[in-house]
């Protein structure tokens, strides 16, 4: 547990005299920079927060803002598989229960904010809400989507996510969605009112993002590089990159070196199919990293990439290595995704997935050979993040999705579309009808 202190001086404002517990199960608070952001926003608003997450001993350690309330729990090594997952899940919700409790007799709070996935924080919630307190579903991933793309089927357990996935909707007093995509999921799928759903975007603080200068050592020898950062799951393509690195080597092209940032489940796996390939000499795991690593790494990278494989998940989701890419001003190569080209528009090019890491080697292939058009792009990012996409212009969003909780009404739009630029002259697509240290989902 940790924990600062109030600050004193003036008398409390209304703000002040707002408690709210923050609850985040797949990723400590130091390892999680929306939970980071969104916890710095409402304590500078004067709130008061509480955060309950698991503890991870590989993270670095992060300073909450002054008078905000940190408690980890255990949390089990799953192995991977719906067991393990299973097992780890029950351990959270039973320590969270039980914090919650605690927290609610010492500190006391009026709304509760679950951080998904899982979307079993809303049961947490749930006892909490018979004595007037407010629940809102952060929607970091679209569940029921997530667990296809893990497992590429559905089944008994895909039908439990997409029950979960409706009782938190139906507990929810207000939902704050990553994108407009996941906008309309609420409205649509979770039958929530467009006016209690909230867009807040992933976004990089810029206190916290921003170039270094490069270092050489992380080329390897080579002549350029091809960085990533985040999480390394089965959704995240990572095995889909490693066979562009191999279509790089069948083509004897030995000028470039991938350094990939993070861990995650399938790191051993992906570590082993290196090895198994032979592909030591063009790819390094650097592993979880401190910040100021992780931004030497990325600002020495010649092209970021997110080879996200192409599913429904992907797709509607937002990335937030997207925009930590774009606030270094460097140029990426992503599949084809709806919310993928929202965010970085012609700072990226999209491979076709028909066409798969064929045509993803053949767009990292061409930009590498083209630095002009990598400067443009970078300088495109940059413009876009501070234009309409920083975390700045979702700070009012996130605190009328809290005024809406402690009011029943807000003075601002629940939807951040228009702080977007999404036309044909932005390069961006359209939303779709109807989603990180630098883990995470989306999201």
């Amino acid at each position: 547990m940790a924990n600062t202190t109030a600050s004193a001086g003036n008398p409390p404002t209304v703000r002040q005299r707002r408690k709210i517990l923050l609850i985040v199960e797949n990723a400590a608070y130091e390892t999680d920079p929306r939970v980071q952001n969104e916890v710095a926003a409402l304590a500078a608003a004067g709130y008061q927060v509480t955060v309950i997450c698991p503890r991870d001993s590989r993270a670095p350690r992060v300073r909450p803002p002054e008078g905000v309330r940190v408690y980890h729990h255990w949390s089990p090594s799953a192995d991977g598989g719906r067991g393990g997952y299973l097992l780890e899940y029950l351990a959270a919700l039973a320590q969270e229960l039980a914090l919650a409790v605690w927290v609610s007799l010492r500190h006391g709070f009026r709304v509760i904010q679950g951080c998904n996935p899982p979307d079993t924080i809303c049961l947490v919630a749930a006892p909490f809400k018979l004595f007037g307190v407010r629940y809102i579903f952060d929607h970091h991933d679209a569940a029921p989507e997530l667990y296809e793309a893990k497992y590429e089927k559905r089944g008994f357990a895909y039908r439990m996510q997409v029950a979960l996935e409706r009782l938190t909707y139906r507990l929810s007093d207000v939902v704050m969605a990553t994108n407009e995509s996941y906008r309309q999921l609420a409205i649509t799928r979770g039958h929530r009112s467009p006016d209690q759903v909230f867009v807040v975007r992933n976004a990089p603080d810029p206190r916290r993002v921003f170039p270094v200068p490069e270092n050489p050592a992380w080329r390897f020898g080579k002549r350029f590089m091809v960085g990533y950062v985040g999480s390394m799951g089965e959704q995240d393509g990572l095995d889909l990159l490693l066979q562009v690195a191999a279509r790089f080597k069948a083509r004897g092209r030995r000028d470039t070196h991938f350094t990939l940032v993070g861990g995650g489940r399938t790191l051993s796996q992906l570590k082993a199919a290196v090895a198994a390939a032979g592909l030591g000499d063009l790819v390094t795991f650097a592993g979880r990293l401190p910040d100021r690593e992780m931004l030497e790494v990325l600002s020495t990278a010649d092209i970021c990439v997110n080879p996200d494989k192409p599913c429904r998940m992907n797709d509607i989701s937002t990335m937030i290595k997207i925009m930590e890419y774009m606030a270094l001003g460097k140029p990426i190569v992503q599949f084809q995704s709806t919310e993928g080209r929202v965010s970085a528009g012609e700072a990226s090019l999209y491979a076709d997935p028909a066409r798969g890491v064929e045509d993803f080697a053949d767009k990292i292939a061409w930009l590498l050979d083209h630095p002009e058009e990598r400067l443009r792009m970078g300088a495109v990012g940059r413009r876009r993040l501070d234009d309409s996409l920083a975390w700045k212009f979702s700070v009012p969003h996130l605190l009328a999705a809290y005024d809406r909780a402690f009011t029943g009404h807000s003075s601002r739009p629940a939807s951040q579309a228009d702080g977007v630029a999404v036309g044909v002259g932005a390069g961006s697509g359209k939303t779709s009808a109807p989603h990180s240290a630098h883990e995470s989902a989306a999201r």
